[in-house]
């Protein structure tokens, strides 16, 4: 997988300065997903994975791709398959977001708790989560039955334990040491 992330983040990065240059950053987040979920469908992962030519491959992935894509997506799909680098469009598509949120100073924070959060409840931990991490906040919420209460947040590399069990197995740890 790392491999595929070196050989997609050039790709990536000339996608998102492009994007930026043209302020068209949401549309080609669209194309770059649209395309992602193309190479890996399973006849066209088997199409790019055969012997076919350049030109042909270019051909037909863009066919399938119909006005999904604009002049321009079109023509980095042509740099991609001379290249042979269609079947790293997924990771291209990722890196772009990750550039894209980078750019946009947007985090997406994985919340996860016992019972399902009010609106309100929602609201002021992204309020808390803007201030402590410098950025927006997207929040995805999630229920977890095993937890008995607190939450857990995820933040890229930042994890928040503020369940109970985490707070009883700091408990325990602090009691012998």
């Amino acid at each position: 997988m790392s491999e595929l992330t070196t050989v997609a983040r050039p790709y990536a990065k000339a996608a998102f300065d492009f994007a930026l240059e043209q302020g068209a950053l949401d549309k080609w987040a669209d194309m770059l997903e649209f395309a992602a979920v193309v190479a890996k469908d399973e006849t066209v992962a088997s199409f790019l994975s055969s012997s076919a030519t350049v030109g042909k491959t270019a051909e037909v992935f863009i066919g399938v791709c119909g006005d999904e894509l604009d002049d321009n997506a079109k023509n980095f799909v042509k740099v991609l398959a001379e290249n042979e680098r269609l079947p790293a469009l997924s990771a291209v598509s990722e890196l772009y977001q990750t550039f894209r949120a980078e750019y946009e100073k947007e985090v997406e924070v994985d919340v996860t708790s016992a019972v399902k959060l009010l609106k309100a409840q929602q609201t002021e931990l992204s309020k808390a989560l803007e201030q402590r991490l410098q950025r927006k906040i997207k929040l995805n919420c999630s229920v977890d039955k095993s937890i008995i209460g607190g939450l857990v947040i995820e933040a890229g590399d930042v994890v928040i334990d503020g369940t109970l069990r985490g707070k009883l197995d700091r408990l325990a740890y602090a009691l012998q040491s």
